[in-house]
Formats: C-alpha cells, sequence, structure tokens
C-alpha cells in the first residue's frame, strides 16, 4: 500500500515537475513561492486590520501570527524530523529528472511548511472574514493553492508533501480561528 502511493506520488510529481514544464511557469512558479513577492499582501493584512477594526485588528493579527507560528512549529520543527523525508530535489535517484528552478534547500520534505503556513492563514482569515466578504474563500483557497502547486513544480516537494501540508494548516486555521471566535466573540 505505502510502496503504490509512493509510486503514485513520484508519477505526480513527474508530471508536474516535468511534464507541465514552459516557459512561463519557469518564470511565474519560483515567484508564487517567494515570500518576499507576498510582501506587499501581508503588509496589507496587517494595515488592513488596524485600519478597519483598531484595537480587534490588533488581536486578528497576533493570531494571524499565532496561526503562522503553530503551522511552523508543527510541520517544520515536530512532524519534519520525524518523518525525514528527502526533498525530490535532493534524490540521488531523481539527478537526472530534476529541472534546478530554485536552490533546493538542506531540510526535509515532508509535510510541505509553506503549504501548511499558507492554508493555516487562508483558513484562519477565511473563517474571521467570511460572513463579511464572502469572496475571501475562493481567494484564500486559490492563493494557498497556487503556492503549494509552486512547491512541486519546482521540484522542492513532492505532491503528498503539499497534501499533507494543506490539509495540516486548514486544520490549524480552522482551530486558531475558532480560538479567536472564542477570545473575541463580538468579533
Amino acid at each position: 500500500m505505502i510502496e503504490s502511493i509512493q509510486q503514485f506520488d513520484l508519477e505526480l510529481f513527474l508530471k508536474i515537475h516535468r511534464g507541465l514544464s514552459n516557459g512561463f511557469f519557469d518564470w511565474l512558479m519560483p515567484l508564487m513561492r517567494n515570500r518576499y513577492f507576498w510582501s506587499p499582501l501581508y503588509a496589507f493584512i496587517v494595515i488592513f486590520c488596524i485600519r478597519q477594526y483598531k484595537k480587534q485588528g490588533y488581536y486578528i493579527i497576533a493570531m494571524l501570527l499565532f496561526t503562522f507560528a503553530a503551522g511552523d512549529l508543527i510541520s517544520a520543527r515536530l512532524i519534519k524530523p520525524l518523518v525525514s523525508r528527502v526533498r525530490p530535489c535532493n534524490d540521488f535517484s531523481l539527478a537526472n529528472e530534476i529541472i534546478h528552478r530554485v536552490p533546493c534547500g538542506t531540510g526535509m520534505s515532508f509535510p510541505s511548511a509553506h503549504a501548511t503556513n499558507h492554508f493555516a492563514i487562508a483558513v484562519f482569515l477565511i473563517g474571521i472574514f467570511y460572513s463579511r466578504w464572502k469572496p475571501i474563500l475562493p481567494i484564500g483557497i486559490f492563493w494557498a493553492f497556487i503556492i503549494s502547486f509552486a512547491q512541486v513544480y519546482v521540484g522542492v516537494h513532492y505532491p503528498v508533501d503539499v497534501t499533507a501540508g494543506a490539509l495540516l494548516g486548514t486544520l490549524i486555521g480552522f482551530i486558531c480561528s475558532k480560538m479567536f471566535k472564542k477570545l473575541q466573540p463580538d468579533f
């Protein structure tokens, strides 16, 4: 069972990483996973929350930071060392298959911390703002998805890594949004 999942994961990885290879994605996907590219969005969220919601805006930002920290701690510090899955770009058996679009890094692969963190942030924000602004649902999910997809496209994660990260992040974001609503019932 595990072997068939790993085989499917490898085949899907290669279909995305090599099979979808094109000049536009080669330019776009490294940007999508770059934290500096998203800095204006993060700044907008902070400014929007503080200007629109004043004191509660600071609480939103604090809980958002807590959500990010929880996702990063659980995925990168707890699960990755336990699983110790090698990144595809560091797997010697894939050396001839990998297209080096970004530096690989030395960390482990499972689960994707990028996917965990961005799904946690997206689901937290959806949980907080959905009743006030319905478009946040597809926008937030697409944003987290494109970052996660980029991780596979550039060759630093397998599809199972980002799927597990997305599920973990969704759970963390959901729990944190419920915690926030319990702590701030007036929001």
